[in-house]
């Protein structure tokens, strides 16, 4: 079995498709079948079986899938060590990171990182808390950066400076203008929320229980998957929100302070 042999057979598996597979790897669609060819034939198990005009996964190749990704996690952890102890990083990072992180606080530290490692290429995917460190699991991403707790049993856990959340309101709303609001009106507003599993949204929710708020009985009008779906929604004038400040500061709405801390972020590798 060959690192080469994994590559193909996890890019097969990701896109259920040879030939796009084989365009990701810049090899040609024959070669890629040939590949997992090799590797069933070696040691006679079927990894996918044809539905139709596609492939799926077998059962077996369902289990091996994620031995796959952590062996070529491995290997890329020990090219990126040679490269650090030469003093020449090259390779591939992937990063998962929840909405609030992707689009508020790493853009600046990638820039920062290319510029000092111009030879890594940084693959980069959205999603909430609980999908990054997921990928981190299931050796999809090798480090995963969250607002959100982590449970710190699987992972090596890193904090690292993050922001804060602020208020933000409707226009015309009956607490612009304030500059504290009371647990009181807190709990009579109505609100817009990030889904359920969002890092941002359990923030909130703890910060509002400190409060003695508790966050199931919050009249939430709507739930929306991104802080830009959220700010679009307060501004129509569908309720109130918590937010990243530096995303609040970009739209422009009305922000009252909550009094919360920074928040920190939590960079997590296995």
């Amino acid at each position: 079995m060959t690192l080469e042999q994994l590559r193909v057979f996890v890019a097969v598996a990701e896109a259920l498709h040879v030939t796009r597979a084989a365009e990701q790897l810049h090899m040609t669609q024959s070669a890629a079948s040939a590949s997992v060819a090799t590797l069933e034939a070696r040691y006679g198990t079927k990894l996918f079986h044809r539905v139709g005009r596609g492939i799926e996964l077998t059962h077996e190749g369902a289990l091996f899938l994620p031995e796959a990704r952590a062996v070529l996690q491995r290997a890329l952890a020990a090219e990126l060590m040679l490269g650090e102890l030469s003093g020449h990083l090259r390779g591939e990072l992937r990063v998962s990171a929840s909405q609030t992180v992707v689009n508020e606080w790493l853009p600046a530290r990638i820039v920062a990182f290319h510029a000092r490692y111009p030879d890594v290429e940084v693959r980069l995917m959205s999603c909430n808390t609980e999908q990054a460190a997921r990928a981190v699991l299931d050796g999809s991403a090798d480090i995963a950066v969250v607002e959100g707790a982590l449970d710190p049993g699987p992972f090596v856990v890193h904090e690292v400076p993050g922001d804060r959340l602020v208020l933000v309101l409707p226009p015309r709303h009956a607490l612009v203008g304030h500059k504290q609001v009371s647990a009181t009106m807190l709990r009579d507003s109505v609100w817009v929320m990030r889904e359920r599993g969002s890092g941002t949204r359990r923030q909130i929710e703890r910060a509002l229980e400190e409060r003695g708020i508790v966050a199931a009985e919050l009249n939430v009008s709507i739930d929306m998957p991104s802080n830009e779906s959220v700010l679009a929604a307060v501004e129509a004038g569908a309720g109130i929100s918590a937010v990243s400040e530096l995303a609040a500061k970009r739209s422009g709405l009305a922000m009252v302070d909550l009094d919360l801390p920074h928040r920190r972020y939590g960079a997590a590798p296995q």
